[in-house]
């Protein structure tokens, strides 16, 4: 199956928690104040900044983060402390057991933190749930933590390396999938 075209991504490292039912996924394991949820549309106007801020060079338009959030909205997991939120993840729902997380994004001021990784196992956890076999995602080559991340998680670069000008002109994309 030739997989369909995935996103932006910006990551760090750090512990794991996965989903539960409900908008509230939970607390983060060893902290008072961080937790992981699901995102509402009253989240929208944050999410927009911190897309813009963590992707100054592309960040997804307003009306197209409105979309995605109701295109998928059990697969969009935010993390957050008190009102602030510091990052998200998004996957398309599965299809035919195959799924892609479209983007990671993680606030500037917080990379490093381990943020990037919780998401990830988050919404890794929640696509198993939901009878995904495997999980694609694309990245930039050259973001070297993000590829880090990616491999320590267990994903796998395409056999055929970075595809040149995969989102455009310039754009260059690693493949890389993960069975589940």
């Amino acid at each position: 199956m030739t997989p369909p075209p995935g996103d932006h991504f910006r990551s760090a490292t750090g512990p794991a928690v996965g989903p539960t039912a409900g908008p509230t996924v939970g607390q983060i394991p060893g902290t008072t104040r961080l937790r992981i949820r699901r995102a509402t549309e009253a989240d929208l106007p944050q999410l927009a900044r911190l897309d813009e801020e963590a992707f100054p060079h592309g960040p997804y338009p307003f009306f197209v983060l409105r979309q995605l959030l109701t295109a998928f909205p059990d697969f969009l997991l935010l993390v957050e402390e008190g009102s602030e939120l510091h990052g998200y993840v998004l996957a398309a729902s599965p299809h035919e057991a195959q799924s892609w997380v479209l983007s990671l994004a993680i606030a500037p001021t917080m990379r490093g933190q381990g943020l990037g990784r919780l998401l990830m196992t988050g919404i890794l956890s929640h696509l198993r749930a939901k009878g995904t076999h495997s999980v694609w995602l694309s990245v930039e080559p050259g973001n070297e933590s993000a590829v880090a991340l990616y491999l320590s998680l267990g994903f796998v670069p395409d056999p055929g390396g970075p595809r040149k000008d995969y989102f455009g002109p310039g754009e260059h994309r690693l493949l890389m999938s993960l069975t589940l």
